[in-house]
């Protein structure tokens, strides 16, 4: 049924509820899905263990455990910490990520938010948790936070800016800030005169996916990135002074972004919901659709945990120069090749 027609039957509280609990579901099933086969297994496997296997069928049920036991630790307060900011900064982090999944399309009707300025969007309010982080540092009345704090707020900043620029050169072929118009334009492209498979930006804008893979891995404070939270050096950062319900939600946030950022790259470079040879007025897609997207998340969020139980931590210098001295300058350099290349052809 189209979007318009159930836009009439339901009224707008109806569909306010409706949006938040499909925003719900599309954030907490990706982020469990990659804690349990990337965290729990696949990283095992990568290091010759079986990782958990008691709580259910091969370990399956060990998330549900993980989450019953943050739930049933005590919820500290530092004595001398700033009580209400200390609390609200998990969950300015955890709403970031969640506003990030309103403007993803899963279908062509299937869609919470479908702007015109989309994309834009998605990258604004993922800048937000920076706030989080940095409440989360300031309110913890412990140094070691703070300095997380201040590491993620610097490393953020300084890789928002290749993530946009990458994101750019997709803006300038697909010729819209629309996310559901990139995935028509990367369906019913070209490549050269040849539309055999549609043209999946990773072909054209392969420079660009991998700044943007990398720059989100630094968004995700992730390994090499993860300076913000080194255990050696300052015993978990800006997390230090969190326990029971409150950690429990800062976790959640960082595989729920990890989910966003590849529903994200699948979106702008893998084609999103859509398949080449199915097409996308067809209303099946409404329901193939996230599944589809599903799957391409799914192998981006690989690589990034690939990556994060490959590499060695950065130094903080070698953080900032590879941003700065490295991604910037190939992200300008792709946005000029990609102007040259959309008024030569």
């Amino acid at each position: 049924m189209h979007s318009s027609v159930l836009a009439a039957d339901i009224p707008y509280w109806g569909q306010s509820l409706l949006r938040v609990l499909g925003v719900i579901v599309a954030v907490l099933i990706p982020a469990g899905t990659i804690v349990y086969l990337y965290l729990f297994k696949a990283v095992s496997f990568m290091q010759s263990r079986l990782g958990p296997m008691e709580a259910g069928p091969y370990g399956s049920m060990q998330l549900f455990a993980e989450v019953g036991k943050f739930l049933q630790k005590e919820d500290l307060n530092p004595k001398r910490a700033d009580r209400f900011i200390f609390r609200a900064a998990p969950i300015v982090v955890l709403i970031s990520t969640f506003l990030i999944y309103l403007v993803i399309p899963f279908g062509p009707d299937a869609v919470f938010g479908d702007y015109s300025t989309g994309i834009f969007f998605a990258l604004a309010v993922s800048s937000f948790s920076v706030l989080g982080i940095l409440m989360a540092g300031w309110a913890s009345a412990n140094k070691y936070s703070l300095l997380g704090g201040l590491r993620a707020a610097g490393q953020l900043i300084a890789y928002e800016l290749p993530m946009v620029l990458a994101v750019i050169g997709v803006v300038i072929q697909a010729g819209t800030l629309n996310l559901q118009q990139m995935v028509v334009a990367q369906n019913e492209g070209s490549i050269f005169g040849w539309s055999g498979v549609g043209n999946p930006y990773i072909l054209t804008q392969f420079v660009a996916f991998v700044v943007f893979l990398i720059a989100a891995q630094a968004e995700l404070t992730q390994t090499p990135f993860d300076m913000p939270v080194a255990e050696s050096e300052l015993v978990a950062g800006y997390l230090t002074e969190y326990s029971g319900f409150r950690f429990l939600l800062f976790f959640i946030g960082e595989f729920a972004a990890a989910g966003a950022f590849a529903a994200l790259a699948a979106t702008m470079f893998l084609g999103g919901w859509a398949v080449p040879f199915i097409s996308i007025d067809n209303n099946a897609m409404n329901l193939i659709g996230p599944l589809v997207l599903f799957t391409k998340m799914m192998i981006i969020a690989f690589v990034f945990f690939w990556v994060r139980f490959t590499y060695p931590r950065f130094r903080e210098d070698q953080l900032q120069q590879f941003a700065w001295k490295v991604l910037i300058p190939i992200s300008l350099l792709n946005i000029m090749v990609t102007a040259i290349f959309k008024v030569a052809f």
